[in-house]
C-alpha cells in the first residue's frame, strides 16, 4: 500500500466516512466540546427556569392583597438568570467557534498537505479550479457547520427538552403537547434533510464547475483575447453562473417547505388551550398557565433556528464529501518514507520500462537502456515519441506500469523520495516561477542557500547580469507565473535554480529554446562545467546541443529505436537523419569543437 506524505506534526485522520473523518478532527479539542456542551446545557436549564419564576410572579400578583415581595424575589431571579445565561452563552459560542476557525485551519492544513502529496496522474486528472473551490468553500463550509451550525442545534436541543422536563410539576397532562411536538418535529426534520441533502450536494457540485471554468479562461486569457472569443467565454461563464443560481434557488424552495414552522404555531396554541383548559378545571393557577406557555414558546428558538442550522450541517456534510473524494483518491505514489536515502552516484537504468497515463494506452513501450553516472546523454526523436515523459520516470513524477527504473542499481521506489528528487533536478521548457523575489525563486530548492552562493549559480547560468539591472536586483518581485520576466530571463533563472542545488543527474527538457544563440553558447558552456562529474540528460533537437553528448537515445513512437554516438546513428538510423536532414555545412561545424554550431530545425515538443 502506498505510503503517504505526512509532515512533521501532522496527525493521522479517519476517511472512512465524512463523519468518522470530521469526528477525529473534532475529538482533538474534547474540552471545547465539554465547555459548549455545558454551556448549552446550562443555557437551557435557566431558560426553563425563567418561565416558572414569571409564573411565580402572576400569581404574586393577582393576589388579594398583591405580594410584593414575591414579585420583587421573581424579579430577582429572573434578573439573575439571564445574566447567568449571558456568561453560559458566551462560554457555548465561545467554545464552538473555537473550534470551528482550528477545524478549518487543520482541514486545510491536512487538504494543503494531501494535495502535495498527490501523484502527477491525480493533478493531470483534476482540474485547478475544481480543486480550489474545495480547497476554499468546501473547507470554509466545515467552519460554517460548526459556528453557528452545530453550536446551534446543541443550544436548540436544550430548549427541546426544558418543556419534558419542567411541564409535568405543573400537570401530568401538560407532557403530552410538547411529546407530540418532538415527535412530529423530528419526522419532519428527517424528511427534510433527506430532501436537502442532494440539494446540497448540487449546489457545491455546480459552485466547482463553475470555478474551474473561470479559473481556466484566466489562465488562458491571452489566447482568449488573441482569438477575440470574450463574448463566447462570458456566454459559457454565465451558462455556468446560471446553473449554480437554479441549484441554489433549489435548495431554497425546498428551504420554505419547512413544516416545523407550521407545527410550532399549532403545539403553541394547542398547549394554551389545554392549559387553560385545566385553569378552567381548577387544576393550574394563572401562573401555572403563564408559565406553561413561556415553556412550549421556549420550542420557538429550536423552531426557527433549524431551518438555518440544519441546513448548514446538511452543506458542512456535503463539503465533507466532497474534500474526502479528493483525499482518498488514489493515488500509487509511495513516498516510502523507510527506503534509501543515500548520496547518489548517478547511474541510470531503464529495464523493460512500459508506461501510459492510461494504463490501457502505452506512451513507452519495452524501453531498455544503461547509463553510465557522469555520462552526457542527449535524448532525441519526433514530437510526441515519448520523450519528456521518459524522463520523468527517473524523479518519480510517474511510476511506470511495468518494467523498472534503476538509479544506482536500486529501482527507484525503493529509494526515499525526497532524498531521490532532491538529488535530481529537471528544467522544462515550461518554465515555472512563483511570485516571489527573484533570490527566493533561485534559493527553491535550498532556502538556506547564502546570497554569494545564489549569486554564483546565477552567473553560471548568465543572469547576473540582468538581475543586477532591476532596480532592487536579486529581491525583484517576478509577479505570477514570472510574468514580469521574458522567456528567456525565466529559463535561466530555473537553470540558476537548479545549479544551485548540486545535482547529481541533471536533466534539461528544451531549457534554452527561449534564449538567443549568444547567450545559449555561454550558457551550454556554463552547463557544461556544472555537468562535470553529474549525469546530464538533454532533451532537444539543436545541433549545437548535441554536440557534446556522450551518448544519443532516438525515441520514436515511444520505442528506443537506436542509441550511439551522433556518427554512428548518421550512419545507421533513419530516424535519426531523417529528424535533422543535416547539411554539410552543419555537419563541418558539429564535429568542430570551438565553432558555435548551427541550430538546426528546433522543434518543440509538444
Amino acid at each position: 500500500m502506498a505510503t503517504e506524505f505526512v509532515p512533521p506534526r501532522q496527525y493521522r485522520t479517519d476517511r472512512r466516512s465524512p463523519l468518522r473523518w470530521l469526528w477525529s478532527h473534532t475529538r482533538r479539542h474534547a474540552w471545547l466540546l465539554v465547555l459548549m456542551f455545558f454551556g448549552a446545557l446550562g443555557n437551557g436549564l435557566a431558560m426553563g427556569l425563567i418561565p416558572m419564576w414569571t409564573g411565580r410572579a402572576f400569581d404574586a400578583l393577582v393576589t388579594r392583597p398583591p405580594q410584593w415581595d414575591g414579585v420583587l424575589k421573581a424579579a430577582a431571579m429572573v434578573a439573575g438568570l439571564y445574566v447567568l445565561r449571558a456568561g453560559l452563552m458566551l462560554m457555548r459560542n465561545f467554545s464552538a467557534e473555537t473550534i470551528a476557525q482550528r477545524m478549518e485551519r487543520d482541514v486545510r492544513d491536512e487538504f494543503y498537505t494531501a494535495l502535495l502529496g498527490k501523484s502527477m496522474a491525480f493533478h493531470d486528472r483534476i482540474p485547478v479550479g475544481e480543486i480550489m473551490a474545495r480547497a476554499t468553500n468546501d473547507v470554509r463550509e466545515i467552519n460554517l457547520m460548526f459556528a453557528p451550525g452545530v453550536n446551534l442545534v446543541v443550544g436548540s436541543l436544550m430548549f427541546l427538552i426544558m418543556p419534558l422536563v419542567m411541564a409535568p410539576r405543573y400537570a401530568p397532562d401538560l407532557l403530552l403537547v410538547p411529546a407530540l411536538f418532538l415527535v412530529l418535529y423530528f419526522v419532519l426534520l428527517v424528511a427534510y434533510l433527506r430532501a436537502l441533502s442532494p440539494l446540497s450536494m448540487q449546489v457545491r457540485e455546480t459552485f466547482g464547475r463553475l470555478s474551474t471554468h473561470v479559473n481556466e479562461v484566466l489562465d488562458g486569457v491571452e489566447t482568449v483575447k488573441a482569438l477575440g472569443q470574450e463574448d463566447y467565454e462570458i456566454e459559457r461563464v454565465e451558462r455556468r453562473a446560471r446553473a449554480y443560481r437554479d441549484a441554489v434557488i433549489q435548495q431554497g424552495y425546498e428551504e420554505a417547505k419547512f413544516w416545523p414552522f407550521l407545527l410550532f404555531g399549532v403545539t403553541l396554541a394547542a398547549g394554551a388551550f389545554h392549559a387553560l383548559y385545566l385553569a378552567w378545571q381548577g387544576v393550574l393557577t394563572v401562573g401555572d398557565v403563564v408559565a406553561y406557555v413561556g415553556l412550549l414558546n421556549l420550542l420557538r428558538f429550536p423552531t426557527f433556528v433549524s431551518q438555518f442550522a440544519y441546513a448548514q450541517v446538511a452543506l458542512g456534510f456535503a463539503s465533507a464529501k466532497r474534500l474526502l473524494e479528493l483525499l482518498n483518491f488514489e493515488t500509487p505514489l509511495d513516498h516510502n518514507p523507510q527506503g534509501y536515502d543515500g548520496l547518489m552516484r548517478g547511474e541510470v537504468e531503464f529495464r523493460d520500462v512500459w508506461f501510459g497515463y492510461d494504463p490501457e494506452k502505452p506512451v513507452l513501450k519495452g524501453i531498455s537502456f544503461k547509463v553510465r553516472a557522469g555520462t552526457r546523454v542527449a535524448i532525441v526523436g519526433p514530437t510526441g515519441s515519448g520523450k519528456s515523459t521518459l524522463v520523468k520516470l527517473i524523479n518519480r513524477t510517474y511510476d511506470v506500469t511495468r518494467g523498472s527504473v534503476r538509479v544506482d542499481g536500486m529501482d527507484v521506489r525503493d529509494w526515499n523520495l525526497a532524498a531521490l528528487r532532491s538529488q535530481i533536478a529537471i528544467i522544462e521548457q515550461d518554465i515555472f516561477l512563483f511570485s516571489r523575489s527573484i533570490r527566493e525563486n533561485i534559493a527553491f530548492g535550498r532556502p538556506e542557500a547564502s546570497q554569494e552562493d545564489v549569486e554564483t549559480a546565477a552567473r553560471w547560468a548568465q543572469a547576473h547580469d540582468f538581475i543586477t539591472h532591476f532596480p532592487e536586483g536579486y529581491d525583484t518581485k517576478v509577479g505570477e507565473r514570472g510574468v514580469a520576466l521574458s522567456g528567456g530571463q525565466r529559463q535561466r533563472i530555473a537553470l540558476a535554480r537548479a545549479f544551485l542545488t548540486d545535482p547529481r543527474i541533471l536533466i534539461l527538457d528544451d531549457a534554452t529554446s527561449a534564449i538567443d544563440s549568444a547567450t545559449e553558447d555561454e550558457i551550454q558552456k556554463a552547463i557544461f562545467r556544472v555537468a562535470e562529474g553529474r549525469t546530464t540528460f538533454i532533451i532537444t533537437h539543436r545541433l549545437s546541443q548535441i554536440r557534446w553528448a556522450d551518448w544519443i537515445l532516438v525515441l520514436d513512437q515511444g520505442r528506443l529505436v537506436a542509441q550511439g554516438t551522433h556518427e554512428e546513428l548518421m550512419r545507421t538510423c533513419e530516424v535519426y537523419r531523417r529528424l535533422f536532414q543535416i547539411p554539410v555545412a552543419d555537419m563541418a561545424a558539429l564535429h568542430t569543437p570551438s565553432g558555435n554550431g548551427g541550430n538546426g530545425h528546433h522543434r518543440r515538443e509538444s
